[in-house]
């Protein structure tokens, strides 16, 4: 490399002799720094969704890359964040592509030192069959002899992701089960 190659390659000569005098363009850019390109430039697509972490409910890119999620970011056209996210927000990525995610269902028996593992089937047999034993055991007919027909076992508080039609059909289906302690956070 000879000499003026050298001196030429430096950003400050660049930015002397070049028309970018206050440093801010072509002069500051390397030749590794002209290559490189967006983590989402190669995309196949780019779907809608809601941060799932506070009620505020701001708007994300999730760009997918061969049936793969490959980057989250802001929705610019978002009313809510205008393509601005929180820390927990940003690092959303993580919910689906995190090392530490689970991908099975792990269950601590009562008094249980271990985790095991059961599959999916099995775990659902079990919530279901501990929902009816809650609503049975917590079966109210009468109190204070008034007619109440109501559980006091089950209870229910709706995510902050969750739209109003999600929060309406999870209402319907505590209320036909006889749940009064019901409530939502929808805000998007």
């Amino acid at each position: 490399m000879g000499v003026r190659t050298w001196i030429g390659s430096w950003p400050v000569y660049r930015q002397l002799t070049g028309t970018d005098p206050l440093g801010r363009g072509a002069a500051a850019k390397s030749g590794p720094t002209a290559r490189l390109e967006p983590r989402v430039a190669r995309a196949d697509r780019v779907v809608k969704s809601v941060c799932p972490y506070c009620a505020v409910g701001c708007g994300q890119n999730v760009y997918v890359q061969d049936g793969k999620v490959t980057q989250i970011e802001g929705d610019p056209d978002s009313p809510i964040s205008r393509g601005r996210l929180c820390p927990k927000g940003a690092a959303s990525l993580q919910l689906t592509t995190g090392g530490a995610r689970e991908h099975q269902v792990l269950y601590r028996r009562p008094h249980g030192t271990e985790w095991e593992r059961l599959d999916l089937d099995t775990a659902m047999d079990m919530i279901a069959d501990r929902v009816i034993a809650a609503r049975r055991d917590g079966w109210e007919w009468e109190a204070d002899q008034v007619r109440t027909r109501r559980t006091l076992g089950i209870a229910s508080l709706g995510g902050a992701t969750l739209d109003n039609e999600e929060n309406y059909l999870i209402k319907k289906l505590f209320t036909a089960m006889g749940a009064i302690q019901i409530e939502n956070q929808a805000r998007v």
